[in-house]
């Protein structure tokens, strides 16, 4: 399926950020951290924000998630104003954040126990989300006894398991080594097609965000203002030496003031 095909879904929500502002107040003082962002995005579809460090990418996924609301403008999923958190929206750190006492089935099934919706059908869909993951022979193991990207599958498979309408991903792939965050962008990427999901990612990898979205929005430094949105009408799987992955490479670099050298 291609990227520029038109997405279907029954399952993603459908984001609409309106002219939305955030500040923070620090010492007495107005520290302005988005101005007037304003993003459409459709259920089921995949989209990257690129921005330098620090600008605000990761407080409007906060925003989004609803752990945090505005100081201007409005955010709506499926046409509701959004307001606070809900189990539909879920986020996945860089951090995995995995509780030490409870094994990879014991962190996955959490949300599930919590909500008391662990009968047997939830047990059979921890195990089917585990299996989707690649951790069905790691079920039983302590988070000690796990690699990084292990871990971060656990994470992501916490995140499945509850059945998001809209998974957001804060850097969640940055402190991972090349091969195995290469490994996992191909099975995020996997499971988002299979389940059609809508997805928010924040990146620092111009790459990253190529392969996997449909869209990038590059952002501004803080206050974060979106600056242009590139479409990516690239079939999937992507490969990093594709001609037009490399041309959309160095047009972002150049929208975040990055010297790009002449081939």
């Amino acid at each position: 399926m291609s990227s520029g095909d038109t997405i279907k879904s029954t399952t993603g929500l459908a984001l609409d950020i309106n002219q939305v502002s955030h500040a923070f107040y620090l010492e007495g003082k107005t520290l302005p951290v988005l101005e007037d962002v304003s993003l459409k995005v459709e259920p089921g579809e995949f989209v990257a924000l690129l921005g330098p460090s620090g600008c605000g990418k990761s407080t409007l996924l906060r925003l989004v998630a609803g752990l945090d609301n505005p100081i201007a403008g409005d955010i709506f999923e499926d046409g509701r104003p959004l307001l606070q958190p809900d189990p539909s929206r879920v986020v996945v750190f860089q951090d995995p954040t995995l509780y030490p006492w409870r094994s990879v089935w014991g962190n996955v099934s959490l949300g599930l126990q919590t909500r008391g919706k662990l009968t047997d059908d939830g047990r059979s869909h921890v195990d089917k989300t585990l299996e989707k993951v690649g951790l069905s022979q790691f079920a039983n193991a302590w988070p000690h006894q796990l690699s990084g990207g292990m871990a971060q599958r656990t994470a992501l498979a916490r995140a499945l398991v509850n059945h998001p309408r809209l998974l957001i991903l804060d850097e969640p792939l940055g402190k991972l080594d090349s091969l195995t965050r290469i490994r996992m962008q191909q099975e995020l990427v996997n499971l988002w097609r299979e389940q059609r999901f809508t997805t928010l990612m924040v990146t620092h990898d111009v790459e990253e965000a190529l392969l996997m979205a449909n869209r990038v929005v590059v952002f501004s430094p803080r206050p974060a203002r979106i600056i242009e949105t590139i479409d990516v009408p690239l079939p999937y799987p992507r490969r990093r030496d594709d001609p037009r992955l490399v041309e959309l490479r160095t047009q972002a670099l150049q929208l975040l003031g990055a010297d790009v050298p002449v081939a």
